[in-house]
């Protein structure tokens, strides 16, 4: 796939009207409505004041939640607006519709140097279905010599008509934050410092399937954690109790195990787990050798020496990237593997890369954010990126020129 793709910089940009896609699918209280975490308001700051210090004229749009192509008035991106408004010092024109008359009306009357923020765009079904009318109506509000910016990458593995069908209409570029993505990821896959040492974790190996098998051919090192190392755990002939494992992948793990070998990829296994007899957050856990698990017990955290087995790769790595966590993350008793591994990245000297969810909330909830060298604003994205599948979102960008 191809990284390098023009930018707001690469275009001219002044006095233009700029169709902005945002990632604003931010949390909040269901009782009130109120934004409980603005953090990616907040990201798509640098672009929007870019964008306006240029004198465009900017119709920002995103989804919020999943509303599935109805008009649901709790998924409203109407205190999103106020929001932004607050944080950009200026009034944030809202639009009631998404592509109806308010909307055309509002974008037809917008300066230079103003924003409108368009309604929840999965409030209609055609949205999500990249329908080709849907994404015609979204780019003629920015009007014959307008611009599309693309920022929002937690969205663009999703071909929809924001994220990827507009691209046929106007001229398409990536915005700030899909730079940094584009040029950080893109870099740690194409011509990463070495060592280069991926972590995995989380629940399941089918999850990461195309991930492992793209890094087992980048990679120097892999290191394995949560759910997902039991079933490879299971593979080297060992009981593993009542842990979760995919028996079906058992024989895929199995030969993952030996592409790495061939490959002399140091593929790295738990030696000790955090065990107990329930699904549950307790201190009454036993840490067991990773190959002699109990009976009745099933493992729901590394343990101690895998810890420091994982530190001491992570230690002498050039570049980390790490997705997913080691245990039961929600559980305080079962994070430890996941702080520790944290806490490695924040003191390891390699250009380090948190790949969203989980990951990136044990950075952020530790206070280690500012130590890592990127974290990665989307989730499924970053996963998809991983396993160097193309994502519609990006492939629709115009090329930038090689040097």
């Amino acid at each position: 796939m191809n990284y390098h793709k023009k930018t707001l910089y690469d275009v001219d940009v002044k006095g233009k009207k700029v169709l902005l896609r945002c990632d604003f699918n931010v949390p909040q209280d269901k009782s009130t409505g109120a934004i409980t975490d603005d953090k990616r308001i907040r990201a798509a700051l640098p672009t929007l004041r870019y964008l306006l210090e240029q004198d465009a004229a900017v119709i920002a749009c995103s989804h919020l939640g999943k509303p599935k192509g109805t008009v649901k008035p709790e998924l409203s991106l109407r205190p999103v607006a106020e929001r932004l408004s607050e944080l950009l010092g200026q009034p944030v024109i809202f639009a009631a519709d998404c592509v109806g008359a308010d909307a055309t009306e509002k974008a037809a009357a917008l300066r230079p140097g103003e924003v409108l923020l368009l309604e929840n765009l999965r409030f209609d079904p055609r949205e999500e279905k990249n329908d080709p009318e849907f994404a015609r109506a979204l780019a003629a509000l920015a009007g014959a010599d307008g611009l599309y910016v693309s920022d929002a990458f937690g969205t663009v593995h999703r071909a929809h008509a924001s994220t990827a069908g507009v691209a046929a209409y106007l001229p398409a570029v990536s915005g700030l934050l899909i730079q940094k993505e584009l040029e950080i990821m893109g870099g740690a896959l194409n011509d990463p410092a070495r060592p280069f040492v991926a972590i995995l974790g989380g629940a399941k190996v089918s999850d990461k399937i195309g991930v492992i098998n793209n890094l087992l051919d980048k990679a120097d090192a892999i290191l394995i954690g949560g759910g997902m190392a039991y079933t490879f755990l299971k593979a080297k002939g060992y009981g593993m109790g009542t842990s979760l494992l995919e028996a079906d992948r058992v024989d895929y793990a199995r030969e993952m195990l030996e592409k790495a070998a061939e490959k002399g990829v140091k593929l790295l296994l738990p030696v000790d787990t955090a065990v107990h007899t329930a699904f549950e957050n307790t201190d009454a856990f036993l840490t067991v050798a990773a190959d002699a698990i109990p009976d009745g017990y099933m493992g729901l955290d590394i343990g101690p020496k895998t810890e420091a087995m994982f530190a001491d790769t992570i230690r002498s790595a050039g570049t980390v990237v790490w997705n997913g966590p080691m245990g039961v993350f929600e559980f305080s008793a079962f994070a430890h593997g996941t702080n520790a591994v944290a806490e490695a990245l924040a003191a390891s000297g390699a250009v380090t890369i948190v790949g969203g969810g989980d990951s990136a909330a044990a950075v952020e909830q530790l206070g280690y954010a500012e130590r890592m060298t990127h974290i990665s604003t989307g989730g499924g994205a970053s996963l998809e990126f991983l396993e160097g599948r193309e994502l519609p979102g990006v492939a629709c960008l115009l090329d930038a020129e090689e040097n």
